[in-house]
């Protein structure tokens, strides 16, 4: 767990043309092409204290056993993105499903 006196530090993972533009405001940056890349840059990551990981879509459902399991932690928080192909629908499943696990309903899409 992070001190008080310490930055959060936040990260991108996804493939390069995704996520380049990330580094230039300071984000840490891992290309990832393929589910095992990506999971071992999470789990890194992690490690590494890193506050928020952003991940791109595509990896993300691949690997979304592996980010379930920060689901009930409070750091790191992992936010699923779009890449530069657009939205998958995926990111807004996970913000159903962790809306449903938090309060025990749909509140959001109610179907």
């Amino acid at each position: 767990m992070l001190k008080k006196s310490e930055l959060y530090k936040m990260a991108v993972i996804g493939d390069k043309d995704s996520i380049m533009g990330f580094m230039a405001v300071g984000f840490a940056v891992r290309t990832a092409d393929n589910e095992h890349e990506a999971v071992g840059h999470l789990h890194a990551l992690a490690a590494e204290n890193y506050a928020v990981i952003f991940i791109t879509e595509r990896l993300a459902e691949k690997a979304g056993a592996e980010i379930l399991k920060y689901r009930d932690n409070p750091l790191p928080a992992v936010i699923v993105i779009p890449d530069k192909d657009g939205a998958t629908g995926y990111g807004m499943k996970l913000i159903k499903r962790s809306v449903e696990h938090a309060v025990g309903a749909d509140i959001l899409f109610k179907n």
